[in-house]
């Protein structure tokens, strides 16, 4: 197969040369093979303040793409304190629930059920930017203990499982920043960081920003940073790893193998998830990679084995497609075309058909919405079905007659369109409360309010039918819809990613 490396850094300078804007944030993207960068495009400003333009060699955050340096150390040297076999509660005997049923594998290949700590958090009425620290979450997910569903059931992105592996090695001992120390930034000459939280002191970190409509505003987040997405460092430094990857080489021997093994669901089904790596396809073209996505910062990497090239993204500003800009990348430099974006399902919001079921779809434009986290939809399976192209959020619907089925995460699923009835928001009228964990929210008219005074969060709310309503609100740079669903005196609310998390009706 030819490489293409010249269109491929044509669409490359085509997708940053879209963020040439006055005074705005941007970022760079890289074309690699296993020894050699090939091209190098950048644009905007990694700082806004000073005004100096971002670069390869600007310092970020990596976010999420530190998953599968993480999963690297955890099996190669961390093999000598835990398997993948291993339960969670072997390591971390104050995981008394069903979280401490978890294997080490599944926590690390998205199978777990694991709810997310952050979005759990969210529900609780705790805001992006509230500051928590290690000790305090791991105490937090010991007493909680329930699963968002049943172990290898379905894929649902979590960074929990992530968070618990590192407290796993901690507990001997063993921390993430000096395994990456060690065995990568040594032997590599390369300047990465795991950050503890967002306020640690890195050098050269450059800010990251997020636009509220009407002008560039920094980024920030409360949240103790774990090996599920703490590490920074630069373009050029991520790229130099990767291709060690690519050459099969030094520090990255055998880690592309290790990750992109087939990791099955409890039915044997194989996941496109790995551990710490996603695959994809173009056409018939397998590739590995990640994504990242952190209040204000953007990243992702492509990566073709057979090959031996690949493509990485990394950026300061909110607003960029990363996966998909990858996909267009890579696919210009393998002479293969992405499918078309879109699908034939008829827009509107959905929910399960079953009333005891509080699952909700949204169909606008080219997304699907499902609990709150949205994918694009590609047209191109042979079924006539609308896909995602993501392996952290596998789609697969279609209609049948007026309700759309199909897969979502790979378990099946069915929604009707939604039937509204006033009688689902009147009966959540008042104060509710979760006793253990200290949290309130009220419910007035078609405005539900969650957090303390001033710094409370409030959602407008929109009925579903049967019991269940959507809230919609605002976190930061986010936002977030959350789906409520009545039991009785009781109400449960769900995120796509948390679905643990209940009140109860105050008695007053």
């Amino acid at each position: 197969m030819t490489v293409n490396w010249q269109h491929a850094a044509d669409v490359a300078e085509q997708i940053t040369q879209s963020w040439q804007q006055p005074g705005a944030p941007g970022g760079a993207i890289v074309l690699f093979d296993a020894h050699q960068i090939h091209s190098a495009h950048s644009a905007g400003l990694a700082d806004l303040a000073l005004q100096t333009p971002f670069s390869p060699d600007s310092v970020v955050r990596f976010a999420s793409i530190t998953k599968h340096i993480f999963a690297a150390l955890v099996t190669g040297p961390g093999r000598h304190y835990l398997s993948l076999d291993d339960k969670l509660v072997q390591h971390l005997p104050q995981l008394r629930g069903a979280n401490g049923q978890i294997t080490v594998g599944q926590a690390l290949d998205m199978s777990s059920g694991l709810p997310d700590v952050r979005e759990t958090l969210s529900l609780l009425g705790l805001s992006v930017y509230n500051a928590t620290s290690a000790a305090d979450l791991l105490h937090f997910v010991a007493e909680e203990g329930e699963l968002n569903y049943s172990p290898g059931s379905e894929i649902s992105y979590t960074n929990t499982g992530y968070r618990l592996v590192e407290e796993a090695l901690k507990a001997k001992g063993v921390r993430f920043r000096d395994l990456l120390q060690q065995y990568l930034c040594e032997p590599l000459e390369i300047d990465l960081t795991a950050a503890e939280t967002w306020f640690d002191i890195v050098p050269g970190l450059v800010p990251g920003y997020w636009h509220d409509g009407e002008r560039w505003l920094l980024s920030s987040a409360g949240l103790h940073l774990s090996a599920s997405g703490c590490i920074t460092g630069s373009l050029r430094h991520l790229t130099r790893w990767l291709q060690t990857l690519l050459a099969d080489s030094g520090p990255g021997a055998g880690v592309l193998q290790r990750l992109s093994a087939p990791r099955t669901l409890a039915d044997g089904r194989t996941s496109g998830y790995g551990l710490g790596l996603t695959s994809s396809m173009i056409g018939s073209q397998t590739l590995f990679g990640h994504g990242g996505s952190h209040a204000g910062y953007k990243s992702y990497f492509l990566l073709h084995p057979e090959l031996k090239i690949g493509v990485a993204l990394v950026a300061n500003r909110e607003d960029i497609t990363t996966s998909e800009s990858a996909m267009r990348v890579m696919a210009a430099l393998i002479n293969r075309s992405l499918p078309e974006k879109g699908h034939d399902l008829t827009p509107g919001l959905y929910v399960a058909e079953n009333p005891a079921d509080a699952d909700w779809l949204e169909i606008a434009g080219v997304t699907a919405t499902w609990l709150g986290a949205g994918e694009t939809l590609w047209r191109g399976d042979a079924h006539g079905d609308a896909v995602s192209l993501s392996s952290t959020f596998p789609l697969r619907l279609r209609h049948e007659g007026q309700a759309i089925v199909g897969e979502i995460g790979h378990a099946a699923r069915r929604f009707v369109p939604v039937e509204p009835d006033e009688a689902s928001i009147t009966a959540l009228q008042g104060r509710w409360f979760a006793p253990e964990q200290r949290a309130e929210l009220t419910v007035e008219g078609k405005v539900l309010m969650m957090g303390i005074g001033p710094a409370a969060i409030p959602a407008t709310l929109q009925s579903l039918g049967q019991d269940r309503v959507l809230a919609t609100g605002k976190d930061g740079p986010w936002q977030k819809r959350f789906v409520i669903q009545r039991q009785g005196e009781r109400i449960r609310l769900q995120l796509s990613r948390s679905r643990v998390v209940y009140f109860q009706r105050s008695p007053t």
